[in-house]
């Protein structure tokens, strides 16, 4: 067991992915009070708070892109255990900041850091696992530690920065990542050994992508369902400790019900992601995963309750996560010729989860300045992970039709 991937890789993954969750979801938690001290909690606080918020998504677009196409050629390893040490960096230099200018160029280089750093992730998984694993490889690797922390995370740092306020907060974050993952990284990635059956297939000599190594013109489609997903997890991830807030709960209260979707998603995701690997249903699962949410979320401007509001949100995003999150990867890693799984990684996660979670911020921020609530930009969010969902179809009938040459089975539609 101790060679094992699903333990020294898998295992070393999931705990840097929990932490890269940990330092991009801090502000968040924090906000209330940072925008006191740096001057933003009046009229401009939804504004300001939807740019700081973001900055880290701006950066996390183009890392992403650039990450993973100009990464092919070097040993993801080595570049992960970069990337965690800068993000880290950026987390501890949050904690320092007085100036709203400093905070944003801090979240930006966040973004940078951890954009290059997500599409190695699907280059282990590539280069570790079976195709038959695809989907409980990355629940492993990219989905437990990403919900773990959300869920443990709401739970941890809102106490947390109760205690110690919010400068402390982030220096700790950051010093976890420099003192312990970042040793933790080296230890275990530099002195595991490649596949050599399959190190070629996933860094090989030449960089020049065509459009037939991503699969053609249904990339597209993966794309639109990636950036209305990257809608839907964002504008809600970034406003949930505030829209909890809104809607009366606080303290522990506010904690848990942040918590909830998140740890709900967790515990779906080890029958959703039995069921994918057993079924092959890869793509109709996914799409079921954007759909059910997004009609559970425009149903929120006709509830009144707030603690039946909370259920709503909980189901849909514990569903959609569940179900769309495990899935999508396994699609694109398999859609894709293996030169090109680094790059459609960043391409997808660098439009998707950075354009639309951009997008999603700034959605959620004008509505709540209009309406003075958060869940009217929740519904549209969910009016458009439905069209996402109706993309992922297509694609999955798109490719039934035109399987790929030479590469692992398409996807069962």
């Amino acid at each position: 067991m101790k060679n094992s991937p699903w333990l020294r890789i898998g295992g070393t993954l999931m705990l840097g992915m929990f932490i890269s969750y940990i330092d991009r979801t801090n502000l968040s938690v924090t906000l209330k009070e940072v925008a006191q001290e740096l001057g933003f909690a009046g009229a401009d606080f939804a504004t300001t708070s939807s740019l700081v918020l973001t900055a880290f998504l701006l950066g996390y677009i183009i890392a992403n892109i650039c990450g993973g196409i100009f990464t092919t050629r070097f040993d993801p390893k080595k570049i992960a255990i970069a990337m965690m040490a800068l993000w880290s960096a950026a987390t501890l230099a949050t904690g320092m900041v007085h100036a709203v200018a400093l905070l944003v160029i801090c979240r930006f280089v966040l973004g940078i850091a951890e954009g290059i750093y997500w599409p190695q992730q699907s280059r282990f998984v590539r280069l570790w696992f079976a195709p038959s694993e695809l989907t409980r490889a990355n629940s492993v690797i990219h989905y437990y530690g990403q919900f773990l922390a959300l869920g443990l995370g709401f739970i941890i740092l809102t106490p947390l920065h109760e205690m110690i306020g919010w400068r402390n907060l982030f220096f700790l974050c950051g010093g976890i990542g420099l003192l312990v993952m970042v040793p933790l990284y080296a230890r275990v990635l530099l002195n595991t050994r490649d596949a050599p059956t399959q190190q070629q297939k996933v860094a090989p000599s030449r960089v020049h992508l065509t459009k037939e190594d991503f699969g053609g013109w249904s990339f597209v489609l993966l794309i639109v369902t990636y950036l209305t997903q990257g809608m839907l997890f964002w504008g809600i991830t970034l406003w949930i400790p505030m829209a909890t807030r809104s809607l009366g709960f606080t303290g522990w209260d506010q904690a848990i019900a942040s918590a909830l979707p998140y740890l709900l998603a967790v515990v779906l995701a080890i029958p959703m992601s039995w069921i994918s690997d057993k079924t092959g249903k890869r793509v109709v699962i996914a799409s079921l995963g954007l759909l059910i949410p997004g009609a559970l979320l425009l149903l929120l401007p006709l509830i009144a309750s707030p603690m039946l509001k909370m259920t709503l949100i909980t189901l849909a995003m514990g569903y959609y996560a569940s179900s769309f999150t495990p899935n999508i990867w396994s699609i694109i890693q398999s859609g894709v010729q293996p030169q090109a799984v680094g790059a459609a990684a960043g391409i997808v996660n660098g439009l998707g989860a950075g354009g639309g979670g951009t997008l999603a911020g700034f959605i959620v921020a004008i509505l709540y300045a209009r309406t003075g609530n958060y869940m009217s930009g929740f519904s549209l969010l969910g009016a458009l992970v439905i069209l996402g969902g109706a993309s992922l179809l297509l694609f999955g009938w798109w490719r039934h039709r035109h399987p790929m040459p030479q590469a692992i089975p398409a996807p069962q539609n």
